[in-house]
């Protein structure tokens, strides 16, 4: 259910100018958060019209059955979820848990240095520079405060 329902909400905010960041279900599936973006920044009345526009298009949805529906801008703090975003925030300072220790460790902080294909290249407090396989990073948000 949830991977139709995300390409929907997807597909719904993109048509609308705006990048979905990130996707939560919430309360058995019951609350569904929801991640926007777009260049500059999102407002309140970005988060009003996206939130309008989905309420409207799930309820046409019979099998999408939720109670609650959020829309937020991602923060200084954004998810860093696909290939693209480590491309587009190289310079960044980020936090990130790898699925699989490094150095008996999983929780880092590195600054983005590029991406070679699949691969992101860090350097990483601690450890100096460290490629690692995108699929091997579990989650990075941005670090503000690095």
């Amino acid at each position: 259910m949830s991977i139709n329902l995300e390409s929907l909400v997807e597909k719904t905010v993109n048509n609308m100018g705006y990048e979905l960041v990130d996707f939560e279900f919430h309360n058995q599936g019951r609350l569904i958060r929801i991640y926007i973006d777009k260049p500059g920044s999102v407002n309140i009345d970005d988060c009003v019209d996206v939130s309008n526009q989905l309420n409207h298009v799930l309820s046409v949805e019979d099998s999408i059955d939720y109670d609650r529906l959020e829309v937020s801008s991602p923060g200084i703090d954004r998810v860093i979820k696909k290939l693209e975003d480590f491309s587009r925030f190289i310079g960044e300072k980020i936090k990130f848990k790898t699925r699989m220790p490094i150095n008996d460790r999983r929780n880092f902080k590195a600054k983005i240095l590029g991406v070679e294909g699949t691969t992101i290249i860090l350097d990483a407090e601690d450890e100096g520079e460290i490629k690692i396989p995108f699929g091997e990073i579990d989650k990075a948000r941005i670090d503000p405060i690095l």
